[in-house]
């Protein structure tokens, strides 16, 4: 990857690859999951803190193939599971229900599952190489390959599902006679056939299984993930005007009757409720937007927007930690944080919540129905009351009684002709020869 961050912690619609592998690994049903790191990724071991704290983390000290990688898992997955799973953090497009597949085809009797997949070009890959009547007989890696056997289209995706109950067994029964060197993985198939065994192949197609190596891979695994998510948001009841424009995160919500304009961002954790509208160029994360509302366009809403039922936030408006009640409005060119703004109150174009001192962040209150003046700054802590109007240009610093009027600007000041002499000033100053 080229990188300081681990690659299993590059990202794919809002979350590291690994948390992609492990969240399908716990809606497959895992009892438990092991997951094995190479030293010194601490990085990589706080991430599966936060996603999977009752995993097991295993350190390979070697890297010496990928039954070896298993087997460092030894005490975690020599409990006598009824089946072995086996996936990696660079296939991360891997979805819950092919991985219940591959299990199902060990509930059928097999004592190894191999998840496979027909390649546009088989170059490099590992070959599942079948009996007459479809069974696996070996996974042949590329450098091993014999001329026909490279021939062979059907290609290892490396997920992997053994019989818990003789997994062990076999994988500590493979060798290393390669070309790397190496303990292989796709040896246990040879393995449980040499014992008279069955093991078959489920297969899916080469998109979900691809795998990411470098910077360019990854963007394609992203473009998969996101033709999967606009998908899946569209057969929903949202419209997306041009799809392809729209990035969602892996826990985007959108309900039915949404529509979302073109180049439209989601980040992690937005929700947006039916017959809401999300117009173009805006920018969410965090945001919960309630049935009917309007955002954008040209909007950012920041973690801990809460945007009410019916309530507008219009163009060049900014939203973080704030709830904007049902009916509100802040239509133009305004920043509201750490604040609540009531049902039916209306913010004017420029207005800003002044929430922060260099130290501490302080709320801004403004009750239902309230009407702030353009160009308004609100100095929290600050609550404005219900009904209350805030004249254009003002700096608040108090508290405004409900249904008052409170206006803190300068007193305007006219001086007639001051613009005319000015002028002749000038020009005289400009006349005048210069010593």
């Amino acid at each position: 990857m080229k990188s300081a961050k681990p690659k299993a912690l590059h990202g794919i619609a809002g979350r590291s690859m690994l948390s992609h592998v492990v969240a399908a690994a716990q809606a497959m049903g895992a009892d438990h999951i092991a997951v094995v790191v190479a030293p010194g990724r601490d990085a990589v071991i706080q991430e599966i803190r936060a996603i999977a704290p009752d995993a097991t983390i295993v350190l390979q000290h070697e890297r010496r193939g990928t039954a070896h990688a298993v087997l460092s898992a030894g005490d975690a997955i020599g409990v006598d599971f009824d089946d072995l799973v086996v996936l990696y953090a660079d296939v991360p497009l891997i979805r819950p229900d092919t991985l219940g597949r591959l299990r199902a085809a060990l509930a059928n009797g097999s004592a190894v599952a191999t998840l496979g997949f027909k390649a546009a070009d088989p170059t490099g890959y590992g070959r599942l190489v079948q009996s007459a009547d479809g069974s696996l007989t070996a996974i042949r890696e590329q450098k091993d390959a014999t001329p026909g056997e490279r021939a062979i289209d059907l290609c290892n995706s490396g997920l992997m599902a053994l019989d818990g109950t003789i997994a062990v067994r076999l994988l500590s029964s493979i060798g290393c006679d390669n070309a790397q060197g190496e303990f292989y993985l796709t040896d246990a198939v040879e393995a449980a056939v040499a014992e008279g065994r069955h093991c078959a192949v489920t297969i899916t197609d080469e998109a979900e299984v691809q795998g990411v190596n470098d910077r360019v891979q990854l963007a394609a695994a992203e473009h998969s993930m996101q033709a999967r998510l606009r998908e899946a948001a569209m057969r929903g009841g949202a419209t997306l005007v041009a799809p392809d424009t729209v990035f969602l995160s892996y826990d985007t919500v959108l309900g039915r009757d949404v529509v979302v304009e073109p180049q439209c961002w989601f980040g992690p954790g937005v929700s947006v409720g039916d017959g809401a509208a999300i117009h173009a160029f805006s920018y969410l994360e965090g945001a919960t937007i309630a049935s009917g509302a309007s955002v954008g366009p040209y909007a950012r809403l920041r973690p801990g927007a809460a945007i009410g039922e019916n309530a507008k936030v219009g163009n060049f408006v900014e939203i973080k930690n704030a709830e904007i009640e049902r009916g509100a409005k802040v239509s133009h060119l305004s920043y509201i944080g750490d604040a609540t703004v009531g049902s039916g109150a209306n913010i004017g174009a420029g207005t800003i919540t002044c929430n922060y001192d260099g130290f501490n962040k302080a709320r801004t209150i403004i009750g239902a129905g309230a009407f702030v003046g353009s160009n308004s700054a609100l100095v929290a802590p600050v609550t404005i009351g219900e009904g209350a109007f805030i004249g254009s240009g003002s700096v608040i610093t108090d508290d405004v009684a409900p249904d008052a009027l409170a206006i803190g600007r300068g007193r305007q000041i006219v001086k007639a002709g001051w613009a005319e002499t000015f002028r002749a000033e000038q020009k005289a100053r400009k006349a005048k020869p210069r010593p």
